[in-house]
């Protein structure tokens, strides 16, 4: 399995000297922002997103040095995904992420509400300073998209007429959307072709759909250790994902489950049998393994480097996290 220490080593440096920009750019307003900053950006996430951009920057500015613009993007890129993450642990009522408490059970729903819009303001104050108009329109959507996912997933919530389509339009909304606008994103500040910042955006949305998926194959089939949340907590909360949504197809009686919301002992372990009866979750894997090679397939034009090679790596590992 890839691990993401080997996989950033492009961008290894430059990742450390974001953590501690972030730390300083949000941290330096109030104590109790500093500490939300230092429990959010010292939570051992996996820098995935800022790691992508930096190494598309790199890709893109062969035998030059990347610009203070590019890390900036990164860092912003990272301050959004944060902010949705804080928003989203209050709304689900999740205790931990990543397997540390979250900053609403450390501070409270208030504090945790008003430290999300804090840093979507903030990262909204630095986009406008890039003074480049696509790329603040680019990421201007990105945090509209995150609101639209997760109204979505509200509104559907044990939905079981939900098609697979709406489920890969709110994945997109929810996750991928900040991959492929921030890739696309990092590609026009190195005046990139508009094809070549076209094809970064379909390999940043092909990506972050496959993780995206992933991640719910792994809510029925990681320990809780692992997830750092309790597993088949999607499931429980009514949040219908690929595996469920192809077993609905095979199993007409998962629907009663569904509709009657597991109110009953054993109906979730009974929904777990079925979605494995119709290979759920193995045609979710499929799915998600058919992304992962099409956004590679978006990296053909971009020229030979350790940094693309990289980022082609990134889907491997999107996949191995099954593994």
């Amino acid at each position: 399995m890839t691990s993401t220490t080997s996989l950033f080593s492009p961008v290894e440096a430059d990742l450390r000297l974001l953590s501690e920009n972030l730390k300083q750019l949000v941290g330096n307003r109030h104590p109790i922002l500093s500490a939300a900053a230092e429990h959010l950006f010292g939570a051992g996430g996996k820098r995935l997103r800022p790691a992508i951009v930096l190494l598309i920057s790199r890709a893109t500015m062969l035998g030059q040095e990347i610009t203070s613009r590019h890390r900036r993007l990164a860092e912003i890129t990272e301050m959004i995904h944060t902010a949705s993450l804080v928003h989203d642990d209050v709304v689900d009522e999740s205790s931990v992420r990543r397997g540390v408490p979250t900053v609403h059970s450390l501070f409270g729903n208030r504090i945790a509400v008003l430290a999300g819009d804090f840093l979507f303001a903030q990262s909204s104050w630095y986009l406008a300073n890039l003074d480049n108009l696509e790329v603040v329109k680019l990421l201007s959507e990105v945090i509209m998209d995150l609101a639209t996912g997760e109204i979505q997933q509200g509104l559907n919530c044990f939905d079981a007429s939900l098609s697979i389509e709406a489920y890969l339009q709110k994945s997109y909304y929810k996750t991928a959307s900040l991959i492929a606008n921030s890739a696309k994103a990092a590609g026009i500040l190195s005046d990139v072709s508009a094809q070549m910042a076209q094809n970064l955006y379909y390999y940043g949305r092909h990506l972050g759909l496959a993780f995206q998926i992933v991640d719910d194959i792994l809510d029925f089939t990681g320990s809780t250790e692992v997830l750092g949340k309790p597993s088949l907590s999607d499931l429980r909360s009514g949040n219908l994902t690929a595996p469920t949504l192809f077993a609905l197809k095979e199993k007409p009686f998962l629907e009663v489950l569904i509709d009657r919301e597991f109110s009953q002992e054993e109906d979730l372990e009974q929904a777990l049998q079925l979605i494995n009866e119709a290979k759920g979750i193995e045609r979710a894997r499929e799915l998600a393994t058919q992304n992962a090679r099409t956004a590679v397939e978006f990296l053909a034009d971009l020229p030979a480097s350790e940094s693309r090679q990289a980022l082609i790596n990134m889907a491997d590992y999107v996949l191995s996290r099954l593994y």
